[in-house]
């Protein structure tokens, strides 16, 4: 009996070219806090949920942690990146790799760190109806990446196991995610991590962005 695994996509950097639009937005709500930090090391820290990104960051510059603080460069974020969301484009090869995974009767969700607010127009630029695919965002799990709960919760949203499952994502935080979920990690260059960094955070194939994996789906199983 043929088995297709799942695939659980990470969204910004892997299936929308976001990262450097994110990156920008918590540049300006940083410097709104008058919080000097550079636009690199923000880049390192996206990918995991917003206020472990937000701790970190202010961890790293040593000035006080708040809950008041997080609210309000997170809800800054959000407003920052709506401004400049209207440059959002699919990555190449990503709505092609969703379609033929769609057409092959092979199961697949997304699972991003971001709350819905700043994904439903990333969702847009992609094509992908949240109210017609399973889509899992900050909102409704405990805890964002690093932690696994996002593709836990698509797995289940698919009915697939996640030791069978690949986690498609573009940063560290989506490989140290799926191994610590036990599923398969595959890494892609378009969100600005090296392919050195994703295979040591657990990545076991690296493409270059979501063309370059298809062009290459039978080596992960993949077939119609």
């Amino acid at each position: 009996m043929r088995i297709d695994p799942a695939f659980l996509f990470d969204l910004d950097g892997t299936l929308v070219d976001s990262v450097y639009q994110h990156v920008l937005a918590w540049k300006k709500a940083l410097d709104a806090e008058r919080i000097d930090l550079s636009v690199w090391r923000i880049h390192r820290k996206v990918g995991m949920s917003g206020g472990l990104f937000v701790n970190q960051l202010l961890r790293e510059t040593g000035m006080e942690i708040d809950a008041e603080r997080v609210r309000r460069l997170s809800a800054a974020h959000a407003a920052a990146y709506l401004e400049i969301a209207d440059g959002v484009r699919p990555l190449p090869g990503a709505r092609e790799l969703l379609a033929w995974l769609t057409d092959a009767g092979v199961p697949w969700a997304i699972a991003t760190s971001g709350r819905m607010e700043t994904a439903r127009v990333n969702l847009a630029a992609l094509g992908v109806d949240p109210t017609r695919t399973p889509v899992v965002t900050r909102d409704q799990v405990a805890h964002a990446k690093p932690d696994p709960d996002l593709f836990l919760a698509a797995a289940r949203r698919l009915n697939a196991p996640i030791t069978t499952a690949f986690v498609v994502g573009d940063s560290i935080w989506d490989m140290l995610a799926a191994t610590r979920c036990r599923a398969l990690g595959v890494g892609l260059l378009s969100g600005g991590y090296g392919s050195e960094e994703l295979r040591q955070s657990g990545a076991f194939r690296v493409y270059d962005d979501p063309a370059d994996l298809l062009f290459h789906i039978d080596e992960i199983g993949g077939r119609k």
